[in-house]
C-alpha cells in the first residue's frame, strides 16, 4: 500500500491560489440573478414608510418624523451606505445614474423583468427630491446629524439620534447639489414620460427651478463635510444638469448654456463627485447625431476612455494586479461600476455608428470597451485572484460582514434600549457574520493588491453605498441579455 505524504501549508496554500485561478478563467456568471440582487440592494437602503411588498423583510420604517424640526414632511429617500444620514448629493446622482441606466437599457430592463422595480427605485429618490424642493428657492439636501450618527451602531428604524436638517437657498449656495438633484429630476423625466406625463412634467419643472437656483446663487455647499466635501466643485455638475435638461427638453436654451457658457474638462474618472466624463459621453451621442458644435465633447468623453484603458498608450489609471481598477481606498468599486458603465454606454455609441476610439494611434471598437466593461464587473463577481463574490449573497464564497448598522444587527425590540456605546460592542465588534443578509451589496472592494478583508470595522472595504449599484444596473442588464465575449 502506497503511503501518501501530508500535504505542507505551503502545498496547501498553492492549491488554493490555483484554484482560485482555475475558477478566474472559468468563471461563468448569472447576470440577471445579480441584477435582481443588485436592485434588492437599493430597497434596502429606503427610508421613511416602506411600502407593502418590501424585499428586504428585515427592514422596517424608519426616520417618518424627518423634517418635523423644519416643519417639513422629509420622510423617504435613501440612506446613502451603512448609515442614517440622507446626504443629498450621493442620493442624487444615484437616482441620475439608475435614471440613466433606465433609458439606455429599457429593452434589457423589460426583458429580464426588472424595468418596474428599477422605476420604483427612481421614484423612491425623486418623490423625496420634489418634497425637499417644494418652497421656492430652497432644497432640503441633509438630514441627520453624521458626528453623532457615527457614535452610535444602532438599526435606523431604532435610531433615537437627532435628525437636523441642513438647506441650501439664496442664501446658502450649494451649487453641486442643486444642479446634480436638478440632472436626477430631469433625467428621471424621461424615464416617466411614457407611463406618467403628469409626473414627469413635476419633475422637469421642478429641475428647470434648481438648475436655475444653482446657477444664480454660484458656490460650494460645505455642509456634507468631510463626508461628501465636493472637492470637484460645481462646474461639472452644473454641465451634467444642463445636459439632462437638454436630453429632456430640447431646448435651445439649455444647448446654448452647453455650448457657449458650461465648463467641462479632460478626466479620468467619473464619481459621485465628479461628473464631466458622464456628461460628455451622453453630449457624444448628440455629436454623432448631428450637433456638430459638441465636438470637443466628444473628444473628451474619448480621452476618458483612453485614460482607462490598460492598452491604450495614454493610460493614466492603475489596475491592480489582477486588472481592477483603483484609484482610492474607500468605496473603490463606484469607480469600478462607474467606468464600467460609462464604457458599456459609449461602446453602444460606438456600434451605433460604426466608429472607433483612437488612443494615440491605436485604435479600439465598441467590443474592446464592453469587453473591458466586462472585465470589470465580472472581477466583482468572482473572476479574480480570491475567488470570491464582492456582491453580498450571490456567487462564490461572498462578503458577510458588510459595514451595515441594518443588515448587523438582529431584528428585536430588545435592541432599542442598548446604548450608543454598547452598541459597538454588541454588534460592530464582533467577528460574526451580520444578523441580516445585505441581498446584492457590492461592497467597497479589494486594495490595490487585490487584497479584500471581511471585516464590519474594515469599512474602506466592507462598505456598501447606493451609487456603486446604481451604476452597476445598466451593465448588468446588458450582460443579462446579450452574447458578450
Amino acid at each position: 500500500m502506497m503511503h501518501l505524504r501530508k500535504p505542507t501549508a505551503i502545498t496547501v496554500a498553492w492549491l488554493l491560489l490555483f484554484q482560485g485561478l482555475i475558477l478566474s478563467v472559468n468563471a461563468k456568471f448569472n447576470y440577471k440573478d445579480a441584477l435582481t440582487k443588485s436592485i434588492i440592494f437599493l430597497e434596502a437602503q429606503r427610508s421613511g414608510k416602506l411600502p407593502p411588498k418590501h424585499r428586504p423583510a428585515w427592514r422596517g420604517d424608519s426616520a417618518l418624523d424627518d423634517g418635523k424640526l423644519v416643519n417639513m414632511d422629509l420622510s423617504g429617500g435613501y440612506y446613502d451606505a451603512g448609515d442614517n444620514v440622507k446626504y443629498g448629493l450621493p442620493m442624487a446622482f444615484t437616482v441620475t445614474t439608475l435614471s440613466w441606466a433606465a433609458i439606455l437599457y429599457k429593452s434589457e430592463l423589460t426583458a429580464t423583468g426588472e424595468l418596474q422595480n428599477v422605476m420604483d427605485g427612481i421614484k423612491w429618490g425623486t418623490d423625496y427630491f420634489l418634497k425637499a424642493s417644494s418652497r421656492r428657492n430652497q432644497l432640503y439636501v441633509q438630514v441627520g446629524d453624521p458626528v453623532l450618527d457615527h457614535q452610535c451602531w444602532v438599526r435606523p428604524e431604532d435610531m433615537k439620534t437627532p435628525r437636523t436638517v441642513l438647506k441650501i437657498d439664496d442664501h446658502i449656495s450649494g451649487s453641486e447639489i442643486a444642479a446634480e438633484t436638478s440632472a436626477a429630476m430631469a433625467a428621471a423625466s424621461i424615464v416617466f414620460r411614457g407611463t406618467d406625463r403628469v409626473y414627469a412634467r413635476s419633475l422637469l419643472n421642478r429641475a428647470k427651478r434648481l438648475f436655475e437656483l444653482a446657477k444664480a446663487h454660484k458656490g460650494t455647499f460645505d455642509g456634507e463635510c468631510p463626508f461628501y466635501c465636493s472637492y470637484s466643485g460645481y462646474n461639472d455638475e452644473l454641465l451634467w444638469a444642463a445636459t439632462w435638461l437638454y436630453k429632456a427638453t430640447r431646448r435651445k436654451v439649455y444647448l446654448s448654456y452647453i455650448e457657449e457658457e458650461a465648463i467641462s474638462a479632460n478626466v479620468a474618472e467619473f464619481s459621485w463627485d465628479l461628473k464631466y466624463a458622464g456628461a460628455q459621453i451622453v453630449l457624444s451621442t448628440l455629436f454623432f447625431e448631428g450637433e456638430k458644435l459638441l465636438e470637443n465633447y466628444k473628444n473628451q468623453a474619448e480621452s476618458f476612455i483612453c485614460s482607462n484603458l490598460p492598452d491604450s498608450p495614454y493610460n493614466q489609471i492603475r489596475t491592480t494586479p489582477a486588472g481592477m481598477i483603483h484609484l482610492r481606498d474607500g468605496a473603490n468599486t463606484q469607480y469600478v461600476t462607474g467606468t464600467a458603465f460609462l464604457f458599456s454606454a459609449y461602446s453602444d455609441i460606438l456600434a451605433a455608428h460604426n466608429q472607433k476610439v483612437n488612443c494615440g494611434g491605436k485604435q479600439f471598437d465598441h467590443t474592446h470597451l464592453m469587453g473591458f466593461a466586462k472585465k470589470q464587473v465580472d472581477y466583482l463577481l468572482g473572476n479574480n485572484p480570491n475567488g470570491r463574490s464582492y456582491m453580498v449573497g450571490f456567487g462564490n464564497n461572498p462578503p458577510t460582514q458588510a459595514h451595515h448598522r441594518g443588515a448587523s444587527v438582529p431584528v428585536s425590540s430588545a435592541n432599542s434600549q442598548v446604548s450608543c456605546p454598547m452598541s459597538f460592542v454588541h454588534w460592530y465588534n464582533k467577528d460574526v457574520p451580520n444578523a441580516n443578509e445585505l441581498t446584492g451589496a457590492i461592497l467597497g472592494g479589494p486594495d490595490r493588491n487585490d487584497n479584500f478583508n471581511d471585516k464590519r470595522w474594515a469599512s474602506s472595504m466592507t462598505e456598501p453605498c447606493t451609487y456603486v449599484n446604481s451604476q452597476v444596473v445598466g451593465v448588468l442588464a446588458k450582460l443579462a441579455t446579450k452574447s458578450i465575449a
